[in-house]
């Protein structure tokens, strides 16, 4: 169990209680992967109390120093259980992933006196990370790194997208990951235009674009990077346009990020290099998304989302241009926020490559 993270949680919190009911969250405070399926977990928070972990008698677990389980069958009634542990004259801080069928009956028999969103001191304290995850997300790109330069290796003319996703989680494990961070994109041509194409029996062409976005997860902390090639001829001049404007975003993007900047300007530096080139209208997502022990954590590199910047932040640094009549193309990179500038996690070249 993580005693600093659980105390950094509710000093952030203003409710009496918190319960948190996502597994990522749970396993990142007492270091437990618990996968409950449909049945109910929740570790409930309260200051000057130990932290209890509700948990069905299906689960085996290993209990945790300064950790109270409180243990349910199935057909007891969680609603009850919870009415033991938490005071009428409460406010409950509820998880976001709490699902309705667990809240809509604590709700009704008022087991607390107010219920709201008690997720963002769990997600802000996951979003500054500790010396040992920045180490563990640096190993982490490191492998996607040299998957990467494995990985394009693996075309020839007529190859599938699909038989090269199929061998890429063995290419990670040989190189130390345990498991995917998420689905990998492979896309061809016209495809790479497609921001979340997943593969399929497209077969590769000589001239067609190649994108890989990748990751993997390296003792539970995940990476993610895309790049972008071209198989066997270079690109042409619009494509060549396309690309190093989409090069240029990523690296002037990198480049503004420091400590205390807002997450929207970091967007915006992106996009306005790829509008001033014509191309605005083909970048159709936000610039990046916070990582960690998931691929996706709350935090927008996006024109919404207005906080600073804070060291110990890692997002995802990815403009890309969508443009099914000449090129899709995205590059990213993983970033750490620094005092004074970013740490880069991935150094796999920005460079137009032709393989195959």
């Amino acid at each position: 169990m993580n005693t600093k993270r659980i105390e950094n949680v509710l000093n952030r919190t203003e409710c009496d209680a918190l319960l948190i009911c996502d597994p990522a969250a749970i396993y990142y405070l007492i270091n437990a992967h618990i996968y409950p399926g449909e049945r109910f977990l929740g570790l409930l928070l309260k200051k000057d109390e130990a932290p209890k972990l509700f948990l069905n008698t299906l689960f085996p677990f290993e209990g945790r120093k300064g950790l109270e389980v409180v243990s349910y069958s199935d057909g007891d009634d969680i609603t009850e259980l919870l009415e033991q542990h938490i005071k009428k004259s409460d406010v409950l801080g509820i998880d976001k992933n709490l699902a309705a069928r667990f809240l809509l009956p604590a709700i009704k028999k008022q087991i607390a006196a107010d219920f709201t969103d008690g997720s963002l001191p769990v997600d802000q304290t996951r979003a500054i990370k500790d010396e040992e995850e920045l180490e563990l997300l640096r190993i982490s790109s490191r492998i996607n790194d040299e998957a990467m330069a494995i990985f394009k290796t693996l075309v020839y003319e007529g190859v599938k997208e699909q038989q090269i996703a199929a061998q890429m989680l063995d290419i990670y494990k040989k190189l130390g990951a345990e498991a995917y961070s998420f689905t990998p994109i492979v896309a061809f041509g016209k495809n790479a235009a497609d921001p979340h194409h997943m593969p399929d029996d497209t077969k590769l062409q000589i001239g067609d674009a190649v994108l890989f976005d990748v990751g993997c997860v390296y003792h539970g902390y995940c990476s993610d990077m895309t790049r972008t090639f071209f198989f066997k001829q270079g690109p042409t001049d619009i494509q060549k346009k396309v690309y190093d404007l989409v090069r240029k975003a990523n690296e002037d993007a990198e480049a503004y990020v420091k400590e205390g900047v807002r997450l929207c300007d970091i967007d915006k530096t992106a996009r306005d290099v790829i509008e001033q080139g014509g191309y605005g209208k083909y970048f159709t997502h936000r610039l990046g998304h916070f990582i960690g022990i998931e691929d996706h954590e709350y935090g927008d590199v996006s024109a919404a989302f207005k906080d600073l910047t804070k060291a110990g932040n890692v997002f995802s640094i990815e403009p890309g241009i969508y443009d099914p009549q000449t090129l899709g193309c995205r590059i990213e990179d993983l970033v750490i926020v620094t005092k004074d500038g970013a740490e880069i996690l991935n150094h796999y070249p920005h460079d137009i490559e032709i393989i195959g």
